[in-house]
């Protein structure tokens, strides 16, 4: 059977969108008059996917994290309960409410229903389902452990989840603060400052410095306010653009890693990330090579990309993998002696699982405190910005007193 997508109408006249299994397209329009509707498309998901418009070769259905660890735990469940991988599926997509998600699940249950394995049917959708979680599945299949494997991916990308939302949940009063303020000291140059200006312009005194600056900014930004917000963003546009040519987003990574504090956030994040990645890759019994390739597409930096690619073939070689990692120069000492210890008492997998979760405690310990600074910090910045601008309106008119008395 087949999953296929459909438009239909009601005997109201309105449409409905739905997805049904089938042998063939034919059948699902026949399903579809059998309950009153007037099937207007029928397309199997793959058919769907692919698409015939230009536009929809650059489409590829994706899940979120959440979405993604939901799913792989009712699977696990499911499997742990001795049912078989297509009937564990159907039950997913049936659970699941977005009609999105459900033709993916059903798509991959037809594709397992045909004979290919279920890492292999998850191919289907690579970005909802990473390399990374493909390896794992697939060495669980071989295994033999597959309901081991998928609760060990589904705890893997519960945190994932749990630390993004931290992040996000910090992040939010810290952005407030930062658009307010530029919103006030916008309100206050843009439309504040020119009024009160005229009251000054009549008197034909000379005007404090401090006023002057103040009048210069609340001109450029009456005038080219405007043009500047585009600029600043055609410039953010041209760098994300620009970061998309391999050379110049290596060099960027590179330099990251070299810069006071972003430095030890990006190595922490990154380095957390792969011993992470290679830890349940390693467990789900993947090859040290293999796992050590496929951990290193996940990381977010380029350079240590390339630093951890260098490794994988001196592993490849022969060598062991802390003095591998050792001489790229990029993972912390920490680190290295744990992954040592690791190989000595032959615990690797969970030597690089502590590693990971005190590297990824750190880097969040490092964010929180930043994130807790920025608000303070803004809004000293914005008193500031308003003090300087309330100075420069009265000084004039203390000037313009003392003239009179």
């Amino acid at each position: 059977m087949a999953a296929f997508e459909y438009i239909a109408l009601t005997p109201k006249g309105r449409e409905e969108k739905g997805v049904l299994e089938a042998d063939s397209s034919r059948q699902v329009r026949q399903m579809l008059r059998d309950k009153g509707l007037a099937p207007l498309s029928v397309a199997t998901t793959r058919e769907k996917k692919a698409g015939t418009n230009f536009f929809s070769n650059f489409y590829q259905p994706s899940l979120s994290v959440r979405e993604l660890a939901l799913i792989t735990r009712q699977l696990a469940t499911l499997i742990a309960a001795s049912l078989p991988i297509e009937e564990a599926l159907l039950a997913v997509s049936k659970q699941s409410e977005n009609p999105r998600t459900k033709a993916m699940m059903l798509s991959v249950r037809g594709k397992v229903m045909e004979g290919f394995s279920l890492a292999k049917s998850f191919a289907e959708y690579p970005r909802a389902f990473p390399g990374l979680y493909r390896a794992t599945v697939a060495a669980g299949e071989t295994a033999g452990h597959l309901d081991l494997v998928l609760n060990r991916l589904a705890d893997f990308t519960e945190s994932q989840q749990e630390s993004r939302a931290r992040v996000q949940q910090a992040m939010i009063y810290p952005v407030i603060l930062f658009v307010l303020t530029i919103a006030i000291l916008a309100g206050l140059l843009g439309f504040v400052v020119p009024d009160i200006v005229k009251v000054f312009s009549d008197t034909g005194q000379a005007l404090p410095t401090l006023t002057v600056v103040i009048i210069s900014l609340s001109d450029l930004v009456k005038n080219y306010g405007l043009g500047l917000f585009l600029l600043i963003g055609a410039l953010v546009f041209a760098g994300k653009r620009a970061l998309l040519v391999p050379t110049i987003k290596l060099k960027y990574d590179r330099r990251l890693l070299h810069l006071p504090l972003i430095a030890k956030i990006s190595r922490g994040m990154n380095t957390a990330q792969f011993a992470s990645t290679l830890s349940i890759l390693s467990a789900s019994g993947v090859p040290l090579v293999e796992a050590m390739r496929i951990a290193g597409q996940v990381l977010s930096n380029s350079w240590l990309q390339k630093k951890v690619a260098e490794a994988t073939l001196k592993v490849s070689e022969g060598s062991s993998l802390n003095l591998a990692l050792e001489q790229s120069g990029y993972f912390p000492p920490m680190m290295l002696h744990m992954i040592a210890s690791g190989e000595a008492s032959g615990e690797l997998d969970d030597m690089l699982a502590r590693v990971a979760k005190s590297m990824q405690q750190d880097v969040e310990l490092i964010l929180a405190l930043m994130l807790s600074l920025f608000g303070p910090f803004m809004l000293l910045v914005m008193g500031g910005a308003v003090f300087v601008i309330v100075m420069a309106i009265l000084l004039p008119i203390m000037n313009l007193n003392q003239l009179v008395s």
